[in-house]
């Protein structure tokens, strides 16, 4: 296992599970995840259903009690300090919750003062993320009008609100039109490159591909294999002695053990 210097990591896990009793028995959602994640860069985590990805991602976000193992995340501990960790972290969850009624502008005053910012401050606040995030135009009108694409973006913004320090976003771009994931693609870009650690889970092998430093594959509750995109294709391309680099679709495959047949449609959240 390796460790970096203190102070480098923004998300650390050692040991981490989640165990369940259901009726037959105990289910074992999480079985001992590694994780590593440096302050600074987009770090994606891929599974197919029921591996345990957003049990722990659940957990990293204090949304779930850990039942083994230790997390740290913006070098606060998750089981000790929750309250702490929930003032470091954004969550965009896949099924963004806005209330169609508010407009952008409103929606994003209202969490700016649940931060504790003063109706300045979150005015202000409030207008810097409607123009990161290019919502302007739309800053005034109810949320029920938003596009898609628009949601997806205001629900980023949401997760911003309080400038965290890692931000975790559970399939962002799931449903969205072609033109729209482009456009989400590059908000993550703009906005880790202002130095937000992001940790990302996705459904789209191209999508972790394109933007992610680090890849972590979870299967059956622990990590089956981690690297860079480029790592992880090449030491399949080795281990197989092809002639080319493979996609990453076939190195998930190949960790997971399973078929085209199989995987088609299949990756997506862990409901458990």
């Amino acid at each position: 296992m390796v460790y970096e210097e203190p102070g480098t990591l923004a998300v650390q896990a050692s040991g981490l599970a989640k165990h369940y009793r259901g009726r037959a028995g105990t289910v074992e959602a999480v079985r001992g995840v590694d994780l590593r994640v440096t302050a600074g860069e987009v770090f994606g985590f891929l599974g197919p259903n029921g591996a345990g990805k957003s049990t722990t991602v659940r957990m990293l976000t204090t949304l779930m009690t850990i039942t083994a193992g230790t997390a740290r995340v913006a070098g606060l501990d998750v089981a000790h300090d929750p309250d702490g960790v929930r003032r470091r972290i954004g969550v965009a969850l896949q099924e963004a919750g806005l209330d169609p009624r508010q407009t952008g502008r409103e929606l994003l005053a209202l969490q700016a003062r649940l931060f504790g910012s003063t109706r300045a401050e979150a005015a202000t606040r409030a207008q810097e993320l409607l123009v990161l995030l290019e919502l302007e135009d739309a800053a005034d009108r109810r949320i029920k009008g938003y596009s898609g694409g628009m949601k997806r973006r205001l629900d980023l913004a949401s997760a911003l609100v309080h400038e965290p320090e890692v931000l975790f976003l559970d399939e962002p771009t799931t449903g969205l039109d072609p033109a729209s994931r482009l456009t989400v693609w590059d908000e993550v870009r703009r906005i880790n490159g202002r130095g937000t650690t992001v940790f990302l889970t996705t459904q789209y092998l191209e999508e972790a591909d394109q933007l992610c430093d680090r890849i972590a594959i979870i299967d059956a509750g622990r990590i089956v294999r981690q690297g860079t995109p480029a790592e992880l294709k090449a030491g399949l391309r080795e281990r197989r002695g092809l002639a080319v680099d493979p996609t990453l679709d076939e190195v998930f495959l190949d960790a997971t053990g399973r078929t085209r047949e199989r995987v088609a449609g299949e990756v997506q959240e862990v409901t458990a």
